[in-house]
């Protein structure tokens, strides 16, 4: 090895032992680890929010052929976080074990894996665009915008795949600046190109439908080559060396042990609300619309849980690779008293503001008491949400990913469907609000319990058997 690489690689590892999450205040590494993660998730948002904006000014066609693409783009979505968990999860641990050489290995593999994934479905799905969205019930000229948009879209899935596994690796290693900035710059390309290439602005033809995928495909092009940059220039995290393919094969049967259940787990939650969606479709399309409004309001409540459970992994991964299950547990009674809190502020904010956020959505005096009503059940109960989403990446990041889609399976499958089901049936719409709150409630005791039995097990970790 040169000197210069040498040196490379010197200088890699004492950045590395800077973000060391095994040692330093845990409280500390929490706030350094979610807040960058709040921004970077709000970013990512605005990109779909952006282009049902824009489209929409178009016309109610455009607007219902990219509602279409929606399962089948969450779909892919639910892949890439899956197998970023996965690699997120191997790759920590075997920082926290102090094995760089294991660490190369590990992340080289599962970007591999990656990349032969993707091919294989992005074919797969660029066979199948007309056939499967006829099964899903597009005909005529929505069916002509979806075709339209898909053909695009699967050519920009490797930038979708690929530098969300990179960016899972880069927040292993304890930083999560760089990824938030690189999912920031990603949505600024996207919201900025969308008008020009949707409207044709500046000398560019309009596209319509197509215009927004093209928009995707060249900021996550964007993000592909910053993410990579970093995983490989400043992190070293590339081992370019061709492994056996025994130990190939064993690498990722390692990232997809985590990832397969941290992809099932995080599709549970849009299946649920699809079905309460159909429950209420007896009430009227008020009811309806009122729902969808109020998921949607949740969803960007729920932010900065979602970033604590972002900022779990790492610190989980590298500490129970080191054999200290004390410190999680010291980061997870802090992040569940933060979503309590946080809770708590919601519930007081429902009250205060609900009804002039629910007039932003709607000026439907139905839908508005609706969204209202739903805030003001709801919000209380979101800290349970919290503990779970906080509780299931734990059990993801320290290599139990089985137990972190339970949890889920839990809350969704044994308590929020067959509840909201029967209050729905039975009850009435209040009751069914009623009923979800229950199911965060008690998910999230249920949640609580498992993840602290499954740190008593920090003795029996794969990794240090």
């Amino acid at each position: 090895m040169s000197d210069v690489t040498s040196e490379a690689h010197a200088s890699q590892e004492q950045a590395t032992d800077k973000r060391d999450l095994t040692e330093g205040p845990v409280r500390g590494h929490l706030i350094n680890l979610s807040v960058p993660m709040v921004w970077g998730i709000v970013a990512a948002m605005s990109i779909s929010l952006a282009d049902a904006y824009f489209l929409g000014q178009i016309g109610t066609t455009e607007l219902a052929a990219i509602s279409f693409t929606f399962p089948v783009v969450f779909t892919f979505t639910t892949l890439a976080i899956g197998l970023g968990a996965g690699a997120s999860s191997v790759v920590s641990r075997a920082i926290g074990e102090g094995d760089r050489s294991t660490v190369r290995r590990l992340a080289t593999d599962a970007m591999i894996l990656a990349v032969m994934i993707v091919i294989l479905v992005c074919i797969i799905g660029y066979m199948t665009i007309e056939p499967l969205f006829v099964v899903l019930g597009a005909e005529g000229a929505v069916l002509e915008n979806i075709i339209a948009y898909m053909r695009v879209w699967y050519l920009g899935v490797p930038f979708l795949v690929v530098p969300m596994v990179a960016n899972n690796l880069i927040r292993a290693t304890g930083d999560s600046l760089i990824p938030s900035l690189i999912m920031i710059a990603s949505a600024i390309v996207n919201v900025g190109l969308d008008p020009v290439l949707i409207f044709g602005l500046l000398g560019f033809p309009a596209l319509g439908v197509e215009g927004a995928a093209w928009a995707s495909l060249i900021a996550r092009a964007i993000t592909l080559v910053l993410s990579l940059w970093i995983v490989i220039r400043r992190e070293s995290l590339i081992a370019f060396v061709i492994p056996p393919l025994e130990e190939l094969a064993a690498s990722w049967r390692r990232v997809l042990s985590v990832g397969i259940p941290a992809a099932a787990g995080n599709m549970m939650n849009p299946i649920g609300i699809a079905l309460a969606t159909s429950f209420l479709a007896g009430y009227g399309a008020e009811n309806v619309a009122a729902f969808g409004a109020a998921t949607r309001i949740e969803s960007f409540a729920a932010i900065p849980l979602l970033a604590m459970s972002a900022a779990i992994g790492p610190i989980a991964g590298q500490n129970w690779g080191r054999g200290k299950p004390d410190r999680i547990r010291d980061a997870l009674r802090l992040a569940f008293a933060f979503s309590v809190g946080w809770a708590l502020l919601l519930c007081a904010l429902s009250w205060i503001g609900g009804r002039f956020v629910a007039g932003l959505f709607s000026d439907d005096a139905t839908v508005i008491d609706g969204i209202v009503t739903y805030l003001r059940i709801i919000a209380v109960s979101i800290g349970g949400y919290g503990v779970i989403v906080v509780a299931a990446a734990c059990c993801n990041a320290v290599g139990y990913s089985l137990f972190g889609a339970g949890i889920f399976a839990t809350r969704m499958m044994v308590l929020y469907v067959p509840l909201t089901f029967a209050a729905a049936h039975f009850l009435g719409v209040t009751a069914m609000f009623g009923a979800i709150l229950a199911a965060n409630i008690l998910g999230g005791c249920f949640a609580y319990y498992v993840v602290f039995r499954v740190l008593g097990r920090c003795d029996m970790s794969p990794a240090r058997v």
